[in-house]
């Protein structure tokens, strides 16, 4: 159970949100929703614990399990089984097994027998963890959510994002916690897994607070809806289902608006009578009363929601290029013992539109990775064209410099652009005044999304290489990217999930990995797009 008490949530000098109190109790599924940027992670992190409000209390009892948007682990060395188990404690003790496996197998009498005994003591502890049955429950959630056996005997370091990401996932629903905080937790995951995590949640009788933009998963989970509003910096409780919440949002916006309509038409028949009576010396009281009253009138009411702003995304002309900008031949990858593809040719001509379809492992973000020349391949090789600007967009953000200010991001893409300029296009991608100084690390996940895209705006790009670009966005800022890769006029190769980020692109090409195999594009592959 999180109990949180006049709450005041703040982001530099940004406030976003005060004097807020709730509590969540077990069966309590929370959709915590709002615009991006509007301090729905900072929320979450504070219940988790990751972080302090500026003012007020939360108060936590029993285990919490917080997937955050960017899950990041210290030991990549780590077998992705291990770190599901660990939810548990379990990893630490099947390891030593295995250890004392091993001592059981040698060659020494002495070494046999002390790793038969370490091995029964071990083996009742494990019992005690839940055992193979555990072992069990926790393969079944990570198949579930798209993750073979074979990438669960797998380090961290040789998985791809999404299959990371998924780890982390069924590691927090593995951990048994009283109360889940997740966040965007459909990211990277193909329409199968999403199905598969609905139903769990929905079954799930724990506390749950979920911070998601698939519509499908809010109907389906949550009986309350936590609306965050930044304009405001409130936040609107609802204690209904998401339909309801929908319809009970818009009638509050009509009386809203429609109390502020009458009142603010007494206030103004009360302030007009005031004018004409306050030049009488026998009326002057009376005036000033019937001033205060209006002032009263138009204090009390609730404020009307103002119209939320969006990111104006638009890519501007490409810098020229030649025939072929860029070019690989013959790439191939693989980490450790794992082959992800070899053998792969690939040719963007100048304005093409490429879509790379594949399931998850199958090298779709190593491919741009290669392409972008963030990694190398271990074959083959990748060739520049005359006039050839690259701009990549990584699904975790990795372009972007944490450890730097949202300006100084900027400045590394544009070093020439002069700074007011610059402060301009941050400024239509909703990062204003004190903003652009905030350091990259506090952003959320929508905030990175906008700032990464700002900067390939800024950058000219004549190929751009996007992988998962409407993750963690709102459904205005979503429209926003679709509308500008349908008017981009350079060359894309696009990886997503979105079906709707295909459509917009209207590839001319796909590419099948992990075979590599180039086909024209046609109808027949948008089944595939949500599946891969």
């Amino acid at each position: 159970m999180i109990t949180a008490s006049e709450l005041d949530v703040r982001a530099g000098t940004q406030v976003l949100l005060t004097e807020a109190s709730f509590r969540i109790g077990p069966g309590d599924k929370v959709g915590l929703v709002g615009r991006n940027g509007a301090g729905k992670t900072t929320l979450t992190r504070i219940l988790s614990g990751e972080t302090q409000p500026f003012g007020g209390a939360v108060t936590r009892s029993g285990d919490v399990g917080y997937l955050p948007q960017d899950p990041r682990t210290g030991d990549l060395d780590v077998l992705a089984r291990d770190r599901i188990l660990s939810a548990r404690g379990l990893d630490q003790v099947s390891a030593q097994m295995r250890r004392a496996e091993q001592q059981i197998a040698s060659q020494d009498q002495g070494e046999h027998d002390r790793g038969m005994r370490r091995y029964a003591r071990l083996e009742a502890e494990f019992l005690a963890l839940g055992g193979y049955a555990s072992e069990s429950e926790a393969a079944t959630i990570a198949a579930s959510l798209g993750l073979p056996e074979r990438a669960l005997g797998q380090p961290l370091r040789t998985l791809s994002g999404g299959q990371r990401r998924r780890v982390e996932l069924a590691r927090i629903l593995f951990s048994q916690a009283q109360t889940l905080l997740l966040d965007e937790p459909t990211n990277h995951l193909d329409a199968d897994s999403i199905s598969w995590l609905r139903d769990f949640l929905r079954a799930y009788t724990g506390g749950l607070v979920v911070i998601s933009h698939d519509v499908a998963l809010l109907e389906k989970t949550v009986n309350r809806v936590f609306h965050l509003d930044a304009t405001r910096a409130v936040l609107d409780v609802y204690n209904v289902g998401w339909n309801a919440y929908l319809e009970q949002r818009e009638t509050d916006e009509r009386r809203r608006h429609r109390e502020r309509a009458n009142a603010e038409k007494k206030a103004s028949a009360l302030k007009a009578q005031a004018d004409r009576m306050r030049y009488k010396a026998t009326k002057a009281v009376a005036a000033k009363n019937m001033e205060r009253r209006a002032d009263r009138m138009l204090a009390d009411l609730e404020d009307e929601r103002r119209t939320e702003k969006v990111a104006k995304l638009r890519f501007p002309d490409p810098a020229p290029c030649g025939k072929t900008p860029l070019r690989a031949s013959g790439l191939s990858k693989s980490y450790g013992s794992l082959e992800v593809f070899t053998d792969v040719d690939l040719a963007i001509d100048r304005g093409s539109r490429v879509v790379v379809l594949g399931l998850n492992g199958a090298g779709k973000t190593t491919l741009l990775r290669l392409l972008g020349g963030v990694e190398l391949p271990d074959t083959g090789s990748v060739e520049p064209g005359h006039g050839l600007r690259l701009g990549y967009y990584a699904q975790e953000h990795e372009t972007l410099d944490t450890s730097r200010t949202v300006l100084e991001n900027m400045s590394m893409v544009a070093p020439e652009m002069p700074d007011v300029e610059m402060r301009r296009v941050l400024g239509s991608f909703l990062f204003s005044g004190d903003a652009v100084d905030k350091p990259a690390s506090v952003l959320s996940g929508g905030e990175k999304t906008r700032l990464a895209l700002a900067t390939l705006v800024v950058s000219s790009a004549n190929v751009l290489l996007l992988d998962e670009p409407t993750n963690n966005l709102d459904p205005a800022s979503r429209n926003e990217i679709l509308g500008a890769l349908r008017s981009f006029k350079g060359a894309i190769v696009l990886v997503t999930h979105d079906e709707g980020a295909v459509e917009a692109l209207d590839p001319e090409r796909v590419l099948l990995l992990p075979d590599g195999a180039e086909d024209l594009w046609n109808s027949d592959y948008s089944d595939l797009v949500a599946l891969a």
